[in-house]
């Protein structure tokens, strides 16, 4: 093959992009399909977060772009199928009416006639949740033997959702005293009629009645009700690893965490089911939160600790290294904004919305003793925080401790925001966290420590999570981190305690009896030890280096 033979092949695979309608068309079309995010996402192979991007007005692009396109050219033209029969159906019997003749539907059958059974794939009947009439969804079934009709308790034909039933509301009714039973279903009377009408989906209408009805098999299964609560889906991937590895810990566990990112949005998603709030998962972003470089940073300060002491009381110590259990796991449960971060201006602080603020912080004169809040910090003037940086030095300046002015706000931008967006979802990681402890399995454990780890580290601009695009919660999440850790080491000088360093999220060292102020466990509301050493002169050596 030639080159311009490779160019043209070349040429030729590239064919022009598949036509979407607009974003709120797409939602528009599942809706009118009753059709879940979470149906449509595992048929296409993505996440409901993808899903919804693409709801929201982002747009695929490849191979997944002609399969979206192709499921919604597909539902578009069912949808007005049913639409067009609907419509000549109301026509021809608005005519029927008009003209004082009686409807077709309702005309009798002579003896001899079998009467026409509705076909399963009648769109007004129940049908299953992906609508191929298998009966995986609404389990509508024709039975050999009629059954009595739990509504009614006359014979019919057909089980929906496992109880038997009639699908129309003329065959569903009482049977009068001494009036002869029906006739088994499939033998012909005089008033069965030829073309059932088009009904009102009655099954849906009484399905909720025969919960109620005493000595039923037990309720009927809910439309896209998952089979396992978040904490499965950990347990679940767990065992599914070790039986692919046959029991290879090693291998289980490396799988896992390698898989940790999608993984973790599939829990995220999970868990926002029946949640009061969206997550706008890419929202517009200010200039101030994108990098200002391909390998630069963007503008927010997240205020990371890395202080030593530089002078210790005199004599030698012993300083307790601390570890903090599960520092990101803790600061998922922070103030994030919910929609679109709005510019504002010369206005104080609202507690009831969240996001990134430019503040001129105020004067620390505590560096001797404990760390400034806003961390090491080498120019001086303005510099744009988060929230949790701001509510920090807030707290600090008011009544209770006093220890600085308060921050200067300059400008801001922020959203209505909630504390609790992302709680379920800490909350399933620290259950399958503690039970992972408890039983020693630490394949659970490291993996529990990816999902949130890597959750909240590619959040923000990267390759690895493309479904979620929020930058300016992976700042918030860390600086809670921070924030949290900061008051610990507060809380420990206000014990008694010497702080000599804090580092990070998770690394606080001090001197003295830390056992009356932290609980010490693997639990995330306790610490552990990392490490002990020996610090400090004794007291002769200081006075004479003093002298």
């Amino acid at each position: 093959m030639s080159d311009f033979d490779a160019i043209d092949s070349l040429l030729d695979a590239v064919g022009p992009q598949a036509e979407l309608p607009p974003c709120h068309v797409r939602r528009e079309l599942r809706e009118r399909a009753r059709l879940s995010k979470a149906q449509v996402a595992r048929a296409l192979g993505v996440s409901p977060s993808t899903l919804s991007g693409w709801e929201g007005g982002r747009d695929p692009a490849g191979e997944i772009r002609t399969k979206y396109a192709y499921l919604l050219d597909g539902l578009n033209a069912k949808l007005a199928t049913e639409t067009a029969t609907e419509t000549a159906t109301e026509t021809e019997t608005e005519s029927a009416t008009e003209t004082g003749a009686a409807p077709a539907v309702e005309q009798p059958v002579t003896s001899g006639t079998a009467p026409t059974a509705p076909p399963l794939s009648s769109p007004d009947l129940p049908q299953d949740e992906d609508g191929d009439g298998d009966g995986d969804g609404e389990d509508v079934e024709l039975l050999v033997a009629p059954e009595p009709c739990v509504l009614c308790g006359r014979p019919a034909g057909q089980r929906v959702a496992g109880f038997a039933q009639h699908l129309t509301p003329d065959d569903c009714r009482p049977t009068a005293t001494g009036a002869p039973a029906a006739p088994p279903a499939g033998q012909p009377t005089a008033h069965t009629p030829k073309a059932p009408p088009r009904t009102a989906r009655p099954a849906r209408a009484t399905k909720g009645s025969t919960r109620a009805t005493k000595g039923s098999k037990g309720p009927a299964r809910h439309a896209f009700q998952e089979p396992s609560g978040p904490v499965d889906l950990i347990r679940e991937a767990v065992q599914g690893a070790l039986a692919e590895y046959r029991g290879d810990v090693d291998a289980a566990t490396a799988v896992l965490v390698k898989r940790a990112i999608p993984d973790a949005m599939r829990l995220l998603d999970a868990t926002r089911k029946g949640a009061r709030y969206d997550v706008i998962a890419h929202p517009w972003i200010p200039d101030i939160l994108k990098k200002q470089s391909a390998r630069g940073a963007d503008q927010i300060w997240e205020a990371r600790p890395k202080w030593t002491r530089h002078e210790l009381p005199p004599g030698r110590h012993q300083v307790t290294a601390l570890d903090i259990n599960g520092a990101y796991l803790s600061a998922l449960k922070t103030h994030l904004p919910l929609g679109q971060l709005e510019h504002s201006t010369g206005l104080a602080h609202d507690r009831r919305r969240s996001g990134v603020h430019l503040i001129t912080p105020p004067e620390w004169e505590h560096e001797a003793v404990l760390p400034n809040p806003i961390g090491q910090r080498d120019e001086p003037g303005p510099l744009w925080v988060t929230e949790p940086t701001l509510r920090l030095l807030l707290r600090l300046s008011g009544p209770r401790h006093q220890l600085c002015e308060p921050p200067q706000i300059h400008e801001s931008y922020t959203s209505g925001a909630t504390e609790n967006l992302l709680e379920k979802f800490r909350i399933a990681l620290k259950d399958a966290r503690d039970t992972a402890i408890e039983q020693g399995d630490t394949v659970t454990l490291e993996y529990v420590k990816a999902m949130y780890s890597k959750f909240v580290s590619t959040m923000g601009e990267s390759n690895y999570n493309r479904e979620l695009y929020r930058p300016d919660w992976m700042h918030l999440i860390r600086s809670q981190a921070f924030a949290n850790l900061w008051l610990k080491a507060l809380k420990a000088h206000d014990e008694g305690l010497a702080v000599v360093r804090a580092m990070g999220t998770d690394e606080l060292h001090v001197i003295g009896d830390w056992r009356r102020v932290f609980a010490e466990g693997r639990a995330v509301t306790e610490v552990k030890v990392k490490d002990t050493y020996t610090a400090g002169t004794d007291a002769a050596e200081h006075e004479g280096e003093g002298e």
